[in-house]
């Protein structure tokens, strides 16, 4: 077998991107009003070398929400820099790189809202999930945790949940990771950032293009997601795995922002459809008896349906597009391709 060096001199794909940022963030909480309570970045070049790394306390300005996970407590945080006077910073790490993290729709998500806060932009286009690259490298792994992909690759956790730490492993992690993809010739799972350029109070009248979501403040994603790259495998069969390629629609509230569990199908490999049709793999609803456009046309087509709790069970190990196919891609783009 090739090693690192060997592969970084001779066989290192020319598509893959410059340079990369892993991402750790700490918060309040999984919801989209929660906020960052810390943030660190390694810098990585072309082949996954660290360059340099950066960590911060943030304050987020509300109850510190589950200490017993992170151990930053109101007292820790006292004095902490604001999201706002740490955007520039932060924004620096990121700018002209890949973001990398475990789970990046959660991270990318997170670390979005706050720019849209701070009215202002995160400078990164393109984001890359390890979740979604350990499996497209068939890594033979007990779960997709953190741990058990630092495991796989001998790296040892000290401070598990400390930003800094998990971005430390994260990183090298990724780099025996990145570099078995390009030995194998794997196009790197890469999803656009879109940015969230648009924001509004629940006070404020609703306008048309935002996303309201239980009255809280939301915001609106500025491009389109990208083709999904598998081929429809047909409809979701009950009681069996998702498989790469399915289409996916979602219809009526859901307790997990509707944002980020598209996020969460897309990384895995499914195609998130806006609409339900005879091609439609699977419907996603808590209410199948609503009598919403899609609930209607799933019920006149059956198209399978799954509650969120059972889809988001199901998305942890969704099966393999058949014989590993993709649809035919495109060259690579010069820029990244928007969404």
């Amino acid at each position: 077998m090739l090693d690192d060096r060997t592969t970084a001199a001779t066989t290192w794909p020319t598509a893959y991107p410059e340079g990369y940022a892993v991402v750790d963030v700490e918060t309040t909480g999984l919801a989209r009003d929660d906020r960052i309570v810390s943030a660190a970045v390694y810098r990585l070049d072309a082949r996954g070398e660290v360059e340099d790394h950066w960590y911060t306390l943030v304050d987020p300005e509300r109850d510190p929400g589950p200490v017993w996970i992170h151990g930053l407590t109101s007292e820790v945080l006292r004095g902490a820099p604001l999201f706002g006077e740490i955007a520039g910073e932060f924004a620096s790490r990121l700018e002209g790189r890949v973001l990398v993290a475990h789970n990046a729709a959660f991270d990318w998500n997170m670390i979005a809202r706050e720019y849209a806060r701070a009215r202002g932009e995160a400078p990164t286009r393109q984001r890359l999930c390890t979740i979604a690259l350990a499996k497209e490298l068939r890594l033979p792994l007990p779960n997709l945790k953190l741990e058990s992909l630092a495991a796989h690759f001998g790296v040892v956790q000290q401070r598990a949940h400390h930003a800094l730490d998990d971005a430390r492993v994260l990183a090298e992690a990724f780099r025996p990771s990145l570099h078995a993809a390009a030995r194998g010739g794997v196009r790197l799972p890469l999803l656009e950032c879109r940015p969230l350029t648009e924001w509004t109070d629940s006070a404020a009248p609703a306008r048309v293009g935002y996303q309201a979501s239980h009255g809280h403040r939301g915001w609106r994603p500025s491009r389109r997601r990208p083709p999904c790259p598998y081929p429809n495998p047909g409809r979701y069969t009950p009681g069996g795995p998702l498989v790469q390629g399915m289409r996916v629609a979602f219809s009526g509230d859901t307790s997990t922002e509707r944002e980020l569990l598209e996020d969460r199908a897309v990384e895995a490999g499914l195609h998130v459809a806006t609409s339900v049709s005879r091609l439609t793999s699977l419907l996603v609803t808590n209410d199948p008896d609503a009598a919403t456009s899609k609930a209607v046309k799933a019920a006149a087509f059956g198209t399978p349906v799954l509650d969120e709790a059972a889809f988001t069970q199901a998305l942890r190990d969704v099966a393999p597009a058949p014989g590993g196919r993709r649809a035919p891609a495109a060259p690579p783009p010069q820029a990244p391709a928007s969404e």
